[in-house]
């Protein structure tokens, strides 16, 4: 379905990925782990294609040199080159660690922006959709955004991320910042979606996301140090103790 190849990644002279191939199949939710800093998101910035966009403003300013390297497929066609903007009109969604909702607005105003491009039968649909996976924010559907806790706000952003119905979800440190006792809820609304779109869940706090995975990729300063079955990083018992515990 997604597969980036030889990705390579410096701001200025310093490296930020090495040279990684990744891969997300059809129905797949397939984990990306490492330590702060370790490349995690500029990988996800990269597949959604933002990183081209960072690129060109920092050139226009004449800021941070970003050099990117490496080539990335979807459904078999070469989109190396393709804006963020036709990335995701073709079903690739990135839900940045940043919580971006308006908001001055409610619940179900958040949703009615995120979908305006919908007739209205459509985006009933997906508005009943997203609160079928997040059933509390049904409750909150009057309340301002700017009003909700972290986790709310979490959850709100990726329902809006959802409203366009993607075929590949990425997620960038979902349980950055949120108590534990929102984890559960959190994450049994991520293991609802793996019926209904692919998922790559790029996150530092590993083992709660541990159950939701196929597969598992784990970077260190840029570089791929693992990859394999979510069994085979159980049983690597260096790993695990290192990344997991």
């Amino acid at each position: 379905m997604l597969y980036a190849e030889g990705v390579i990644v410096f701001f200025e002279n310093a490296i930020a990925v090495n040279d990684i191939n990744i891969s997300v199949e059809e129905g797949e939710i397939v984990g990306v782990f490492g330590p702060n800093s370790s490349g995690k998101s500029t990988i996800l910035n990269f597949i959604s294609g933002l990183l081209l966009d960072i690129k060109r403003k920092e050139e226009r300013r004449g800021g941070q040199r970003i050099t990117i390297r490496g080539r990335i497929f979807f459904n078999g066609k070469d989109i190396t080159h393709l804006w963020p903007h036709k990335r995701a009109k073709m079903g690739i969604l990135l839900c940045r660690e940043k919580d971006f909702v308006f908001p001055e607005s409610s619940v179900e105003e958040n949703l009615h922006i995120a979908s305006f491009l919908l007739n209205k039968r459509k985006r009933k649909e997906r508005i009943d959709f997203v609160y079928s996976v997040f059933p509390y924010l049904r409750s909150l559907r009057s309340e301002k955004a700017g009003l909700l806790s972290g986790g709310e706000q979490r959850m709100l952003s990726i329902s809006m991320a959802l409203i366009p119905n993607p075929k590949i979800l990425l997620l960038d440190e979902p349980l950055f910042g949120l108590a534990p006792s929102l984890y559960e809820e959190l994450l049994s609304s991520i293991i609802k979606l793996k019926e209904y779109t692919s998922i790559l869940i790029a996150e530092q706090f590993a083992l709660p996301v541990l159950p939701l995975i196929d597969r598992a990729y784990v970077i260190e300063n840029g570089s791929l140090v693992f990859h394999g079955t979510k069994k085979e990083l159980i049983e690597n018992k260096i790993l695990y103790s290192t990344y997991l515990t």
